[in-house]
Order: C-alpha cells, then structure tokens, then sequence
C-alpha cells in the first residue's frame, strides 16, 4: 500500500503520481504482456506531458478538480481485504433479474471464481484474469479505442490500471438477461481508484448492460474509470449508467463506444447523486448505418457538480445520432453540458441532433451548456438546442386551479420533466426502480408524506395519478 499524502494545503499534483508510478514500477509490470507494458509506458508518458486538467483548457473550462483533488488518498495495489461480499452485492431492484457481478474498491470480486464461460460462450469476470486466459482477445482491443494524449486522465488510468470487469459476447448470442455490474466504494480511508472496464460485443450479438456506481459511506474517494466498449457489425447494446455516490465523492468515467456497420447503442445516464461527477462518453461511427441514442437525467443540489461531455464521431455516412440530456438544479449545485457533434467530409446522409434542457429550483443553482455541431459533409441533417430556466407557471397555475396545491405541483411538474427521460427505459423493473428513486431524490430523500402525490412504489403506497399528466 503507499499512501499519497498532500498535506492541508497541497493537492494531487502530476509529480506525485509520476513519483507513485516509478516507485511502483514492479508491481505495476508485473503481470503485463508486452504489448499492454508498451502502451502502459506510452500513456504513462503522456500523461507526464499533460498532467491533470485544468479550467484553462476548453473542455474543462468550468470544471476545476483542485478541490477534489487536494485531499489525502490511498493507492492500493492489490485488492483491500475484510469485506463480505454476500452483504455487499445486493441488488435493491425488486424483481430485477440480472446475472450481477461485482467490483468493490476497483477490483473484482468474486464469490465462486474470478472468470467464467457460460454454455453460449460468452465471458465474464475479472479483466486482470482474463488477460492470463483470453489474450488472444483482449489485445485485439485493449487501449486501442481510447488511444493516448487525446485524454490525461484516461492516461493516468492506462499506466495504473491493474483489474476491472470483462464482458464477451460472441458472434450472433443474445443474452438471455441483462448483465448488471456494481461498482461498491466501501472502506474507511479516502481511496484513489483507477479501474478499467473492457465489453466486446460479436457481430449481430446482443447485450443489456446495467452499471451501478455506488457508495456505501460517506468517506472521499477519487475514482478515475474507463470503459471500452467495442460493437462488432450489426450488434446492439442497451446500456445503463445508474450513479448515486455520497457528497465527498469524486467520479470521472471516461466511456468509448466504437461502433462498426450497423451496430446499434442505447445508452442512458442516469445521476442521482455525487459530489463531483464527470461523465466523457464519446461515441466513433466506423461503419455506415449506425445509430446511436445517449439520453442524461441529473438531480443535483447543496454543492455538487455534474459535468456530462459527449463526443459523437460521424466517421461514416448513413449514421443517426441523437442525444438528450436533462437536469434539475437545486440550492448551490452546478452543472455542465458540453455535447460536440463531428461530421467528417465523407460521412454524408448523416442524422444528428442533441439537446439539453435544465429546470433551476434557485436563485443559486447554475448551468453551462455548450452544445457544439462541426460539420464539414454537405448533405446532412443536424440540429441541436439548449434550454435553461425555471419551472414554468403557467402549468403550475393550471395544476393549482384544480386544486392542487403548490407543493404537489411543484413536484409533478418536476416528475413529469424527469420522467421524459426514465420513460425511455426498456427493462421494465429498473425503470420502476429509477421511477421511485428519481421521487424520493425530488422529495430530498425525506420520508415519505401522506400529503405528498408522489407515493413512491411500495406495497403501502401504490403510486397512482388522478389527472392528466399529458396536460403538464
């Protein structure tokens, strides 16, 4: 274990995680083919050139990592032992059906074996191991789609990653249920955590994906993770990002969607809570006819930060992409919208379109938002829009005419706004979940009021509207 200490005043700087890095140079090549110890090096290099981000930089203009960063954090190189992984692992959706396998402080936890085959032939478990057994597939992908010296922080993740969650789906399989990773910070050190995740999906395969990033306590903890995901010809992937961290947490997902011809990606984001939350999703077109739908709902107050930036390469003609994404802002909370559309010269018949839309509870609450189309191809159709305000009166005075009061109709109007994003949730028990969960965060997590309309989904309290939501 090595301790990174910064002292009351100092912060996280390149130079201690180039000093961690050189210290720990055995440990962290250790288990390393060639070729990941030559991309490890090369990131490391990288990262040494560009160092943390900073608000000077564009895409990071209005969020500033010093204060998150200038805490004391730990670096563990091998996996913290002492958790009961059957207390820890436990889905709270009711009804859910999902073969669930866990990642706890970074590193994957098994309660059977680290890595399994199923009878379809497809892979799950633990991407340190299965580097050992499946080398012939993970090199075909591993770093190939984030690249180096386009992103530090995705960097700093390839020179220290050292396990993470491995999915493969082979050629033509459907899973036969969803695939549910939950991602557990538990422990009672403030915790830096580099994992990394790697899904490929075969041609014509097809996968739900549900990825919940938790915390159990109310320690800091920096989380710095990436996630490759590759979709061969004609695959489709339905894919959840579910977050609800505590108020001290910082979490930057970095996640690569590659697309080749005809593949399909459903992915929403799905921000309930975090102190600091950086979301890089970027989507490559690298055949024709793709589509890609990335949908966002965040709930933010007291003095987090939500910062979503998607990039959406439009490689090859024929290609759809459409993303919405959508925030409630209460007391002092920030957000941030940064969504830039690439339509390459060639890449003619293209579709895209992006919006974002923000409702402020406050005077206090603030929202950036940047949506950006580059387009150098001719024959497109692309379009983008953004909108930020409060909620509006006009429905809260229709609402209160009919006897509703102020309150509830705060409420509604604010469900309703929310739910044009949870509704688009296929797997029908997570969307009832996300339902009650989007209530209880709109109620501020207080219990439940017999006054209140919106009755979460318990046996107690059936959830049932007596007017019309499609006048709100």
């Amino acid at each position: 274990m090595t301790k990174i200490a910064t002292g009351l005043k100092e912060i996280i700087t390149k130079e201690w995680m180039i000093a961690l890095f050189e210290k720990n140079r055995k440990e962290i090549f250790k288990n390393d083919p060639e070729q990941v110890s030559m991309l490890r090096q090369k990131a490391f290099d990288s990262f040494t050139l560009l160092g943390f981000p900073n608000n000077r930089m564009e895409e990071w203009r209005n969020t500033d990592l010093k204060e998150w960063l200038g805490k004391e954090y730990e670096y563990h190189f091998q996996p913290l032992p002492g958790m009961d992984i059957h207390k820890i692992f436990r889905c709270n959706i009711p009804h859910l059906d999902t073969a669930i396998i866990g990642q706890l402080n970074g590193w994957y936890v098994s309660k059977d074996v680290p890595l399994i085959r199923l009878g379809n032939g497809m892979i799950l478990g633990s991407l340190a191991q299965a580097f050992r057994v499946y080398p012939e597939i993970i090199l075909q992908h591993y770093g190939r789609y984030t690249g180096t010296g386009k992103n530090s922080l995705t960097d700093l993740n390839t020179a220290f990653a050292q396990d993470g969650i491995f999915i493969f789906v082979p050629d033509n399989v459907h899973s036969s249920k969803p695939i549910q990773l939950i991602n557990v910070i538990q422990h009672h050190r403030n915790l830096f955590l580099q994992s990394r995740n790697l899904i490929l999906l075969g041609k014509n395969a097809r996968l739900s994906l549900v990825h919940c990033d938790d915390s159990y306590n109310h320690q800091s903890s920096f989380s710095n993770i990436v996630t490759e995901v590759h979709l061969d010809e004609g695959a489709f992937l339905d894919h959840y990002k579910l977050q609800n961290l505590n108020n001290d947490s910082t979490l930057i997902s970095n996640t690569e969607f590659h697309l080749e011809k005809d593949a399909e990606l459903i992915s929403n984001f799905i921000t309930l809570n975090g102190g600091m939350i950086r979301n890089n999703a970027r989507v490559l077109f690298n055949g024709p006819h793709g589509i890609a739908s990335i949908n966002g709902l965040y709930l933010m107050d007291r003095k987090q930060h939500i910062d979503n930036y998607l990039y959406v390469d439009h490689a090859y003609p024929h290609c759809t992409s459409v993303e919405m994404f959508k925030g409630i802002m209460d007391e002092s909370s920030t957000g941030v919208f940064n969504g830039h559309v690439y339509v390459r010269k060639d890449a003619q018949k293209t579709n895209a379109y992006q919006g974002n839309r923000n409702i402020l509870l406050t005077d206090t609450a603030k929202v950036n938002s940047k949506p950006f189309l580059e387009i150098y191809a001719d024959d497109v159709k692309c379009s983008h829009g953004s909108t930020t305000g409060q909620l509006d009166a006009e429905s809260m005075f229709y609402l209160m005419q009919r006897g509703i009061g102020p309150e509830s109709a705060r409420m509604l109007l604010m469900f309703a706004f929310a739910n044009e994003i949870v509704s688009k949730l296929t797997i029908p028990e997570l969307r009832f979940r996300i339902e009650d969960m989007v209530k209880k965060r709109l109620q501020g997590e207080l219990q439940i009021c017999e006054q209140c309309v919106l009755h979460c989904n318990t046996p107690e309290h059936p959830i049932e509207f007596e007017i019309d939501m499609s006048k709100v």
